[in-house]
């Protein structure tokens, strides 16, 4: 009788050298990454095999889907979303996305459980094992590896899974984070905000609407299917979360924030939660690295959680898979910790800024946010700060005094030799070596993980890129091909 919890996805039974912990987005991109690499890896889910539409998330940014479009898959997501090319913030501030230095200048709208579909057909097809209706209830390391001590959906426990490393990207309630005894500082910053998947009987006039006055704020987002997500939040309905929830209480705090209720007519699912701010003080404990809500958790505004966990995968795969492959030490897992902390604290500080702005109540708050948003609204420069902080495209990772401007920077997708875009070239988890178009190519000896190509324009730069699609290493003069080699043996292996 066959087990339908240790459902594979392959034919093989190969011992995983990754254990990863939680079949969200962020655990489903990373253990695809790792398995394209040709590392084995399983990933261990408590629920059982099933894509939830009753997430929270609900737009994806443009470093994100630039992430996705390194992989091959952006436009097959953008075809199950529909773009907004502006975010409004308070009522009167609209933060332009079509100015973004990217080819995704827009937000996707579009549900989580679209996202996992794909990216849970990209891992199986990549080899990924899976465990479903697998809990963790225990971690052990060693010197080589760790262990989890598991059990199945009725309590029964089950044989101990071990692996040379573990990931936990099992959300704000992380049972791996819990097992290497790491805390979760923070607090809650909303009590009792309302969920609910409702019909309505008018449109919304806009793709998303959102909404925040002194005592309530409202969000409403389509599925597709003629239901509607909405988020909502009552200061005067402080209550627990297992508080009972009706329809009624739902379109009041719709017509408080949104001044009407769009002739609400009926909820399939309604909850409530609490958001929280929290964040691990360490992403790696030995073998154990945490991504994700396991990492951190935000507040809902900018819709940053779910993009900025995503990113954290997107920096911890290719450097898992280059340990694991001998090809670099296993101190390059600090870097993880070094480049994402820092990222999360930031969107901990933005997200947090902007509920707090929009639960404003006391006058001298309330003339802050109208200042601020006159500010914004005049001074371009910040304005477009503010969207590639919420968008990620922003970000740059910290380097070493001395190194090249470019080092830690996100590289646009740019053109390069043969017609081919970056982000290309960028497939299949490579490096990339852009070269000025009078200098030789060095002779191919990582073909396997490193691309090489000459700039499409007359640029002088050489430039290295790394497989998340930051500079590694840049220069603007001539170098020479030992120099090259050299640097090209520190950095891809």
């Amino acid at each position: 009788m066959t087990d339908k919890s240790r459902t594979t996805s392959t034919a093989h039974t190969t011992t995983p050298r990754v254990l990863v912990v939680g079949a969200g987005p962020t655990g489903l991109l990373l253990a695809g990454d790792l398995a394209l690499a040709g590392v084995p890896v399983t990933l261990v889910e408590k629920r059982p095999r099933r894509i939830s539409n009753l997430s929270r998330a609900f737009v994806l940014h443009a470093r994100t889907l630039e992430q996705f479009d390194a992989r091959g898959i952006a436009d097959e997501i953008e075809a199950t979303g529909r773009r907004l090319a502006d975010i409004g913030l308070f009522g009167r501030l609209s933060i332009r996305l079509d100015e973004l230095p990217s080819r995704f200048n827009h937000l996707l709208v579009v549900p989580q459980y679209e996202v996992e579909k794909v990216l849970l057909r990209r891992a199986e097809e990549a080899g990924v094992t899976f465990r479903y209706d697998t809990e963790v209830t225990g971690l052990a390391q060693h010197d080589d590896g760790v262990t989890l001590k598991v059990r199945g959906s009725g309590g029964q426990e089950r044989e101990p899974l071990r692996a040379e490393y573990a990931v936990g990207t099992d959300g704000m309630r992380s049972a791996v984070r819990a097992a290497v005894g790491l805390p979760f500082p923070g607090r809650s910053v909303i009590r009792s905000v309302v969920l609910a998947d409702v019909r309505l009987g008018e449109e919304p006039e806009n793709l998303l609407t959102v909404n925040a006055v002194g005592d309530a704020f409202a969000f409403l987002a389509p599925f597709g299917d003629g239901y509607h997500r909405m988020i909502g939040w009552h200061r005067g309905r402080d209550v627990p979360d297992t508080a009972p929830l009706g329809l009624d209480e739902v379109k009041e705090i719709t017509r408080l924030a949104l001044g009407r209720d769009y002739d609400m007519r009926e909820a399939r699912w309604m909850s409530r939660f609490h958001s929280d701010e929290r964040q691990a003080p360490a992403y790696r404990v030995g073998r154990v690295l945490l991504a994700g809500d396991a990492a951190h958790v935000h507040t809902p505004a900018g819709g940053q959680g779910m993009n900025t966990g995503l990113q954290d995968a997107a920096n911890l795969g290719w450097k898992l898979a280059a340990v694991l492959q001998g090809h670099a030490g296993p101190g390059l897992l600090d870097t993880y910790q070094a480049e994402r902390h820092p990222v999360g604290r930031a969107v901990l500080r933005s997200s947090g800024g902007i509920v707090r702005l929009a639960m404003a109540e006391r006058p001298w708050t309330r003339a802050l946010r109208a200042g601020l948003v006159t500010f914004l609204d005049h001074c371009g420069p910040a304005r477009r700060r503010l969207a590639a902080q919420v968008t990620g495209i922003g970000y740059a990772y910290a380097t070493p005094r001395g190194a090249h401007r470019l080092t830690g920077t996100r590289v646009p997708d740019v053109r390069l030799s043969g017609d081919t875009r970056l982000h290309e070239a960028l497939r299949g988890g490579r490096w990339v070596l852009i070269l000025p178009r009078d200098r030789q190519l060095p002779a191919g000896s990582r073909e396997d993980r490193l691309a090489l190509h000459h700039w499409a324009s007359p640029r002088r730069t050489t430039l290295l890129v790394r497989p998340d699609g930051y500079t590694a290493w840049a220069a603007d003069t001539p170098v020479s091909a030992a120099q090259l080699e050299q640097t090209l043996t520190t950095h891809v292996g």
